[in-house]
C-alpha cells in the first residue's frame, strides 16, 4: 500500500476537516460580528438578554429593555452575536468529540492524541475569552487574544486534519538534505506571522485601521506623529465600554504604522523563504512556494484596497480569510517536512 493512500485514514479525519472548515467560518463570524459593531449587542453571557437565541418578538424586547435599560436593543445584532456563539459552541462539540477519539486510541501506534486535548485546552480558553470580551466591554487585550487563539486553534485542527490523512512526502535523499533550512526558515516565518496576527488583532480591537487613509504614506507622512507608549499600552485600564475605541489620534497611528512595517517584515520573509523552496529540486516544494507567493501577493493586494476603500465589510473579511489560508498553508509546509521519509 503506498504512503498516499487514502485507506490510511485514520479515525477522526473526516470529523477533523469539518472541524477545520468549522473554525475558518467562526473566524470570520467573529470578523463579521467585530465589524458590525454587534460584538456588544448581547450584554449577557452565554445568553442574549437571558435568552437563549436572539430577540423575535415585541414582548422579549420589551422584557429585555426593562432588564438592561441602557442597552437598546437591536435585533440585527442579536442576531449575528447569537449565530457567531452557536456556530463557536458546535466547534466545541466537535473538539470534545476529537479528544474523545483520541484517547480511545492512545494506544494506537502514531496516533496523535495530545493534540486533540491540547486543542480542546484552548477551544475552552476560546470560550471564556469570547465570555470576557462581552462582560469587559471589549478590552482590547481580550479581543486580540480572541482573535489569536481563535487562528492558533484553527492551525492546529489543520495540522491534526494533515496528521490524520495517513499522507507522508517521499523524498530523495537530496531533497531530505535540504530541509534542514527549510524547517529553520519555517520557525522564523510562523513565528513573525503569529506576531502580525497580533498586531493585526491589536490594530482591529483599537479601531485603527482608519488611522491612516492613505498608501505608502500616513497622513501625508513617511514617519507621522506617533504615540507608542499608549498604543502599545497593554495595561488599558478595565471597565469603560470600548466599542469604538478609545485611543487619541496619534495613538492609533503608531498601532497602524507598524501593522503596516509588520506586514513588510513578513513579506520580505516569505518572498525569501519561497525563493529558498524554489531552489529545492523537488515539484512540491516549489508547488508549495507558488502557493505561499500567491495568498502573500493577494493578502498584501487586500491590505491595499481596505486603506484605499476604507475597508468594506467585504473585503475586510477577505482580507482576514487570506491571513487564515497564509497561515494554513505554512502549516501544510511544515506538516508535510517534519513527517517526509525518504523514497
Amino acid at each position: 500500500m503506498s504512503a498516499n493512500s487514502p485507506k490510511q485514514r485514520q479515525a477522526g479525519f473526516r470529523l477533523a476537516v469539518i472541524a477545520t472548515v468549522l473554525s475558518v467560518v467562526v473566524l470570520l463570524l467573529g470578523v463579521f460580528t467585530r465589524l458590525t459593531d454587534a460584538g456588544l449587542s448581547c450584554p449577557d453571557w452565554p445568553g442574549c438578554y437571558g435568552y437563549f437565541s436572539w430577540l423575535n418578538n415585541a414582548d422579549a424586547i420589551a422584557r429585555a429593555e426593562r432588564l438592561y435599560p441602557d442597552n437598546l436593543v437591536e435585533h440585527q445584532k442579536t442576531m449575528i452575536d447569537m449565530v457567531h456563539r452557536y456556530t463557536a459552541a458546535v466547534l466545541g462539540l466537535l473538539a470534545i468529540a476529537l479528544a474523545v477519539i483520541s484517547w480511545l486510541r492512545r494506544e494506537d501506534e502514531g496516533y496523535p492524541f495530545r493534540l486533540p486535548t491540547f486543542i480542546l485546552f484552548l477551544v475552552v480558553w476560546q470560550s471564556l475569552f469570547g465570555m470576557w470580551s462581552v462582560t469587559l466591554k471589549l478590552w482590547p487585550q481580550i479581543v486580540t487574544l480572541h482573535l489569536l487563539t481563535g487562528m492558533v486553534t484553527c492551525s492546529l485542527l489543520w495540522l491534526l486534519t494533515l496528521r490524520l490523512s495517513g499522507r507522508e512526502w517521499r523524498l530523495s535523499s537530496e531533497v531530505m538534505d535540504r530541509l534542514g533550512s527549510v524547517k529553520s526558515w519555517l520557525l522564523v516565518v510562523v513565528t513573525v506571522t503569529l506576531l502580525q496576527i497580533f498586531l493585526g488583532g491589536w490594530t482591529s480591537a483599537n479601531y485603527a485601521a482608519f488611522a491612516c487613509v492613505e498608501f505608502p504614506t500616513c497622513q501625508g507622512e513617511w514617519w507621522p506623529d506617533m504615540d507608542f507608549k499608549n498604543g502599545f499600552n497593554l495595561m488599558q485600564t478595565i471597565g469603560p465600554n470600548y466599542l469604538g475605541g478609545k485611543l487619541e489620534s496619534e495613538a492609533r497611528v503608531a498601532i497602524h504604522v507598524m501593522h503596516r512595517l509588520g506586514g513588510l517584515i513578513l513579506g520580505l520573509l516569505i518572498i525569501g523563504f519561497s525563493v529558498r523552496l524554489f531552489t529545492i529540486k523537488s515539484t512540491r516544494f516549489r508547488c508549495m512556494g507558488l502557493i505561499t507567493l500567491a495568498v502573500l501577493t493577494v493578502q498584501i493586494a487586500l491590505g491595499v484596497s481596505n486603506i484605499f476603500l476604507m475597508s468594506p465589510l467585504l473585503m475586510a473579511l477577505m482580507h482576514h480569510l487570506a491571513s487564515v489560508l497564509l497561515l494554513l498553508v505554512l502549516v501544510t509546509i511544515a506538516a508535510r517536512t517534519w513527517t517526509a521519509r525518504l523514497e
